[in-house]
């Protein structure tokens, strides 16, 4: 099924066409820190790592405690990982897939 959501747009496309062509997590960190502020990566970084422990049923509560997030952003990240498009649970599903360790070549 092909994404259709509020995202589809040309200059999003162009974007992600780049973000594909990146090879390792020496790439991906050098072109991510041109493109972003440290604060921008490490808000989306915190959010994946939030929707992994929801996944694993953490509660609210526990999840605030230990990452400082507020339970409303919690709250939001619950709902697009039960009834969004499907992002999350697909990234999830293919870290959960990966041998303990590995990542991209620096």
């Amino acid at each position: 099924m092909s994404y259709r959501g509020r995202l589809r747009d040309p200059l999003v496309d162009r974007l992600f066409d780049a973000v594909l062509l990146l090879e390792t997590a020496d790439e991906c960190y050098r072109f991510f820190d041109d493109l972003c502020t440290v604060g921008e990566i490490r808000a989306m970084a915190l959010r994946l790592e939030v929707a992994k422990m929801l996944d694993a049923g953490r509660t609210y509560e526990e999840i605030a405690a230990e990452t400082g997030m507020s339970t409303a952003t919690i709250s939001r990240i619950r709902r697009f990982l039960s009834y969004g498009s499907e992002g999350y649970r697909m990234v999830i599903d293919r870290l959960s897939h990966k041998r303990p360790g590995s990542r991209a070549d620096d």
